[in-house]
């Protein structure tokens, strides 16, 4: 969540003018919403809050727990992804907590700024501590942002007008074309790591040979190890365009201190937003719609009966909020306004994704089994329960597939090509749960800049946006009958089972909840154990004090058969 300082407001500086004459005291015309200024501005407001949000639900997509973990042929990246975790998300007492918080940190600033008198030593400090957390979620959008930009570069698949799949093997450095019809894959003469038109262009040996070099180098994944002696060691992986992304986000950090623009100031609030979208998670349905109805409460409390909220606003220059600017006036739309409904948004992206694999899962039907019943003057009966495997689909991670989803995707279509089923998993999955809600959170912003202009006074945004977004998830559940569905999900681990013994109703449906795999779990540990004994018993004579790295995979030269 947004700091509590940056929560739920929306204020203007000053009213756009009326075509009426001017009156004592303020007189709102409903053909004041005509006016084509008034329109654009509103409908810059909705759509850069709405981005934010596509963008961070998007970037928060992890494996459901309804799919199993991806193959890899990396032991190490096969290893990370089987001890994969959510994230440890909010719990049922967060709803109490966080307005308490929120307020006790908005008092707090208030009566700070009443008593410097001068916001701008305060504003500094701000802007220097919301900095550093701007360059983390701006390193991690900026770094998104590249790998996009190399997925639409360098593809590894992608479609001709006659639908036949082209895949680029970078092993053998050419492109492989696969049948439609008969699923054959066959070596073509295309030696080009472009897509589309662009690999029927020649290129000489030498730009060819570096054009493979550079897709190497922006695709394959990076060690970095670091190592304190006494302190702990670090290994992850990572891609140069995270690298990259992380020194534009010390550029745009850097410009923000010496230029202050708004503009920037914004991107840094909406990196911030992106990357609270994917460290923190409502945990379940329920519990994010109680957080949000306690915050929608403290946002009603702090606009209307106190002064606190719209005047740590207006006078705190820091990135907390969105602003937006027209010849007539300005509004403010705080990062709580976007972050507080954008995770439960988010969540139902994810849920959407766990419904898509739901629906995937295959039960391979087991032996009947058999159990004896009786009771006193009865013969002994006997009842048979059929049983079956649950067997998930695999998991395809979305990372590189937005490129991939544009080159195989016919112009005037959405979808595309259904024999990459892989692009469509990733990227193209139905999202009914996460439209609904985006309608709703257009609506509650409608409803919210409508307010503003009828009244002439800040609104508290969360009065309108939580009504509007929660209700249209319960909405969407309860008209697609999915509200078991909806209200058994959660994110804590429960529910990431891997090849259960299942019964199933007349319906399909599973009913005895299949208890956690646990077996794995004590298998690693015996396992870590026995490491342990080893390790203990012959230590190396020399060991790291301090050790940092970075490794790069050194490219392979051309496969030739």
């Amino acid at each position: 969540m947004a700091s509590p300082e940056a929560s739920a407001v929306n204020a203007t500086g000053s009213t756009p003018p009326s075509p009426f004459p001017d009156t004592s005291p303020y007189t709102f015309h409903w053909e004041m919403f005509l006016r084509p200024e008034v329109l654009l501005f509103d409908a810059q407001v909705i759509f850069g809050a709405l981005t934010v949000i596509w963008l961070g639900a998007h970037g928060s997509l992890r494996r459901p727990p309804s799919a199993a973990p991806p193959e890899s042929e990396d032991k190490d990246e096969k290893k990370s992804k089987e001890d994969e975790q959510f994230t440890e998300g909010l719990t049922a007492s967060d709803a109490i907590m966080f307005p308490i918080l929120a307020g006790a940190v908005l008092i707090g600033l208030y009566y700070l700024l009443e008593w410097l008198k001068d916001p701008n030593l305060l504003n500094k400090i701000l802007r220097g501590y919301m900095s550093f957390a701007g360059i983390a979620g701006l390193g991690k959008l900026s770094g998104d942002a590249l790998e996009i930009l190399t997925s639409l570069i360098f593809p590894s698949v992608w479609s001709d007008r006659s639908n036949r799949l082209y895949y680029v093997d970078s092993k053998r450095r050419s492109q492989v074309l696969v049948d439609p019809t008969t699923n054959q894959a066959m070596i073509t003469d295309k030696k080009s790591p472009f897509p589309g038109v662009f690999s029927r262009v020649p290129l000489p040996t030498g730009i060819n040979r570096l054009a493979w070099e550079i897709r190497h180098l922006l695709t394959e994944k990076w060690t970095v190890r670091l190592a304190a002696h006494g302190v702990g060691s670090f290994k992850s992986q990572i891609k140069l365009n995270h690298l990259l992304g992380f020194l534009v986000s010390i550029a745009i950090t850097t410009a923000y201190h010496i230029v202050q623009w708004h503009v920037i100031s914004n991107i840094l609030g909406a990196a911030m937003c992106y990357a609270a979208f994917g460290m923190l998670s409502p945990t379940s349905f329920g519990i994010g719609t109680a957080v949000l109805w306690g915050l929608f409460f403290y946002d009603i409390v702090m606009v209307f009966y106190t002064p606190f909220m719209i005047t740590v606003a207006k006078k705190v220059d820091a990135p907390i909020k969105l602003v937006f600017k027209s010849s007539s006036g300005y509004s403010m739309l705080g990062l709580g306004d976007i972050v507080v409904p954008g995770l439960v948004m988010a969540l139902a992206l994810r849920f959407d994704l766990y419904m898509f694999y739901k629906r995937q899962i295959q039960y391979q039907p087991l032996d009947a089994s058999s159990r004896q019943a009786s009771s006193t003057g009865q013969a002994a009966t006997s009842t048979t329960e059929l049983q079956f495997r649950q067997t998930k689909a695999p998991f395809v991670e979305s990372e590189g597939q937005w490129g991939n989803r544009f080159w195989t995707t016919k112009l005037g279509n959405l979808m595309p090509n259904p024999a990459c089923g892989a692009v469509g998993a990733a990227t193209a999955f139905p999202k009914p749960y996460f439209y609904a809600s985006v309608a709703g959170y257009t609506m509650g912003m409608v409803l919210t800049l409508t307010m503003l202009q009828v009244f002439n006074h800040g609104q508290p945004a969360l009065l309108y946006l939580v009504p509007c977004v929660t209700g249209s998830v319960w909405l969407t559940g309860l008209v697609r009958r999915e509200l078991k569905d909806v209200w058994g999900y959660t994110e804590d681990g429960s529910l990431d089972t891997k090849d259960v013994v299942v019964t199933l109703d007349a319906d399909g449906d599973e009913v005895r909840k299949p208890a956690r795999d646990n077996s794995k779990e004590l298998k690693d540990n015996g396992k870590g154990e026995k490491e342990a004994e080893k390790k203990e018993e012959k230590l190396p004579e020399e060991y790291d004090v301090v050790l940092f790295s970075i490794k790069a995979p050194r490219p392979k030269p051309p496969k030739t058969e």
